[in-house]
């Protein structure tokens, strides 16, 4: 078996010169593999033996659950159904938004501001139809891990308190630290990293009127930006970082955000750091609830994670198919 190759910290990457600074650019097999080019032959052995009971739990909410969700210009997909003759039946759909519910990021899906997408592919080959980053890459070759389960919405339920979804709460740093301590999660190379906070289900729990308050407020629970954050996840060799809520980081950003300057189209957003220059894919709206409950009760918190893409060459994101088997 080969030697597992070891990557430079994010320190060390932003020493790099030039427009590589900070980036990932070039570090893996392909250049729209990113970050899941961590996982190996010997990780999916790995995450292979995390099957003890073989039960499944799908981590998808059905395309049109968001309806309305947080995006002001994401619709609802309409189904169609119809038939050739009295015995055929065929669908389609029409206003079918790829990141409209769950979901993971492709490496198209943000543009630094500073370094243009990721590995410098130019903008005008990001359009449809081209297959630099799209995708389909990660559908070719699908992402399988072990998955890791932060409950950070029941570590802070044993504290006797809630996360605080109506005013959209700063996650720091420091509670992600503290939730893993809590449940005895170790990261290694490789692994993918979901975050449980209960926000969709609290969201959808809304009626429709609440959801379109929520979404004018422009407010989520989620993530605080920061370079610590970005600094481990990187460093630990997460290969995905997923979560239930609308965009892994607390929208609107942190007023303190160390990344202003650098995404300013992005309000100071971590994802220009996590998609174009660390090659790093996030899941979205992941439906984390049951398998954060039946994990509870187990007391375990590995998996192994299955993620599927839709094959759209191109595509600058998909629904993420992800499935979880204990």
């Amino acid at each position: 078996m080969s030697e597992k190759k070891s990557y430079p910290t994010r320190a060390q990457l932003k020493a790099r010169p030039g427009q590589l600074a900070g980036t990932s650019w070039g570090l893996f097999s392909s250049p729209s593999a990113g970050a899941p080019d961590k996982i190996d032959a010997a990780k999916r052995v790995q995450a292979a033996t995390s099957v003890r009971l073989g039960e499944t739990f799908g981590l998808d909410y059905p395309i049109n659950a968001f309806s309305p969700g947080m995006s002001k210009t994401r619709g609802a997909p309409e189904h169609h159904i119809f038939g050739n003759h009295p015995a055929h039946r065929d669908d389609y759909l029409d206003n079918f938004y790829l990141q409209g519910s769950s979901q993971i990021d492709g490496l198209r899906h943000r543009r630094s501001d500073e370094v243009g997408f990721y590995n410098g592919v130019p903008d005008e080959q990001i359009i449809a139809g081209t297959a630099e980053l799209g995708i389909q890459y990660w559908s070719d070759q699908p992402i399988v891990t072990r998955g890791l389960l932060l409950d950070l919405a029941g570590y802070v339920a044993s504290l006797g308190q809630q996360l605080d979804h109506q005013g959209g709460q700063q996650l720091p740093f420091s509670l992600l630290l503290e939730a893993m301590n809590h449940q005895g999660i170790s990261v290694e190379p490789g692994d993918a990293l979901m975050v449980h906070t209960g926000w969709s289900e609290w969201f959808l729990a809304l009626s429709p009127e609440e959801k379109s308050r929520q979404r004018d407020s422009g407010k989520a629970t989620g993530l605080a930006q920061s370079e610590q954050l970005l600094d481990w996840t990187w460093d630990s060799g997460l290969s995905i970082l997923a979560a239930d809520n609308f965009a892994v980081e607390c929208l609107p950003p942190v007023a303190n955000s160390p990344f202003l300057d650098s995404a300013p189209n992005d309000r100071g957003m971590m994802h220009q750091e996590f998609l174009a220059k660390l090659g790093l894919p996030l899941g979205e709206l992941w439906r984390l609830g049951p398998l954060a409950r039946r994990m509870g009760q187990l007391d375990r918190w590995d998996c192994l994670l299955s993620i599927k893409p839709l094959n759209l060459i191109g595509g600058t994101g998909s629904p993420a198919n992800a499935t979880a088997v204990l």
